[in-house]
């Protein structure tokens, strides 16, 4: 039996080797991300990638963009990502509070502390704690693992945490186990995989960040694939997926 730690560095290196490298986060831009994180709140990535590219065409995906955009324009152009009228104030909270709090650069934002700007961070409107870590990994390239719904659904399928486990025991779990494993950082670089990735390599999924910053980055790809392909909410494909052999025993696998 593995311990839970083990299983999650076991999972790792797993689909790293099957899969290679992810690609994620899909940007251009550190805001492009930052935007993306909060777009993407209770919706699909398709639509918040026909957003994006409204935005873009816009000539408004910037900080001076959304500063200076009308509010209502701004609704108009991320209408496809759903709750618009909410996101567009989010938006709008977050660029206010970078021009009060670093002059309007992300740089000096970025710069800070992890667990100070990560603190700044939830304390905005609309911001919990996956939109915080995303853009704190994706964007400024801070160590902090992000949960999602597919990092619950498996972690709780291979009986790594139940159902109970709030955000803060997923995400403790994952960095301890991440962060002790040795050699993880080599695994999905070596790795001559054809790759599973959602998307190809863009300026931001490349960008430079530490060996714990890769591995953290990597690791929530790789469960993401694990989730759209094979760990899905309705019906879990077991027998197809990398994962199967790190399962529990099988009168603990979930139901098909």
């Amino acid at each position: 039996m593995l311990s839970p730690e083990e299983h999650v560095a076991a999972i790792y290196s797993t689909l790293a080797r099957a899969w290679g490298r992810q690609h994620w986060w899909p940007a251009k831009s550190r805001f492009e991300v930052i935007v993306g994180a909060y777009l993407t709140q209770n919706t699909s990535w398709r639509n918040v990638e026909i957003a994006l590219q409204k935005l873009r065409s816009a000539r408004v995906l910037s900080v001076e963009g959304i500063r200076n955009i009308s509010i209502s324009r701004l609704e108009r152009l991320i209408r496809s990502s759903g709750y618009f009228r909410q996101k567009a104030r989010k938006l709008k909270t977050f660029v206010i509070f970078l021009d009060r709090c670093y002059g309007g650069s992300l740089t000096k934002m970025f710069a800070q502390p992890t667990a100070q700007l990560r603190e700044q961070l939830l304390s905005l409107n609309g911001v919990g704690p996956e939109t915080a870590d995303s853009i704190l990994l994706y964007a400024g390239q801070h160590p902090v693992f992000v949960v999602d719904a597919y990092t619950r659904r498996l972690a709780e399928r291979h009986g790594i945490l139940s159902e109970k486990a709030n955000y803060e025991d997923v995400r403790s779990l994952f960095e301890s186990a991440l962060t002790h494993a040795p050699d993880l950082a080599a695994v999905v670089l070596a790795s001559e995989a054809a790759g599973s990735a959602s998307h190809p390599p863009s300026r931001m999924s490349v960008a430079a960040r530490s060996p714990l910053a890769q591995v953290f980055n990597e690791m929530h790809g790789l469960i993401v694939s694990a989730g759209k392909q094979h760990c899905l909410k309705s019906k879990a494909q077991c027998e197809q997926c990398p994962l199967g052999t790190l399962l529990p025993s099988a009168s603990n696998q979930p139901k098909q």
